[in-house]
C-alpha cells in the first residue's frame, strides 16, 4: 500500500473507536437521530480514509500500470469506483 499508513491507521482507529461508541450508545437505548449521527460521522471517516488509499492507488500503481500500457489497473479502478 502506498498510502500514508500512520496517517491511514489513525483514520481507521478513530472509526473503530466510534463504532465502539455507536454500540454504547445502542445498548444505553440513547436517542435514534444521536446514533443515526454518529454512524454517519463514522461513515465519513470510513470514506475519507478510502479516498486517501485511491488516490495513492492512482497515483503510483495506476500511474505506472498506465506508463508501461497495461490497462487492467484502469479497469480494476473503474470496477471499484462503481462500487463507491
Amino acid at each position: 500500500m502506498m498510502a500514508d499508513k500512520a496517517q491511514i491507521t489513525r483514520l481507521l482507529k478513530t472509526a473503530r473507536g466510534q463504532l465502539d461508541g455507536i454500540l454504547a450508545m445502542v445498548e444505553d437505548d440513547r436517542y435514534c437521530i444521536d446514533i443515526s449521527n454518529q454512524i454517519m460521522a463514522a461513515m465519513s471517516i470510513l470514506k475519507k480514509t478510502n479516498k486517501e488509499i485511491l488516490k495513492a492507488h492512482m497515483h503510483s500503481c495506476v500511474k505506472s500500470a498506465v506508463e508501461h500500457g497495461d490497462d487492467a489497473k484502469l479497469d480494476e479502478l473503474l470496477s471499484i469506483m462503481d462500487k463507491l
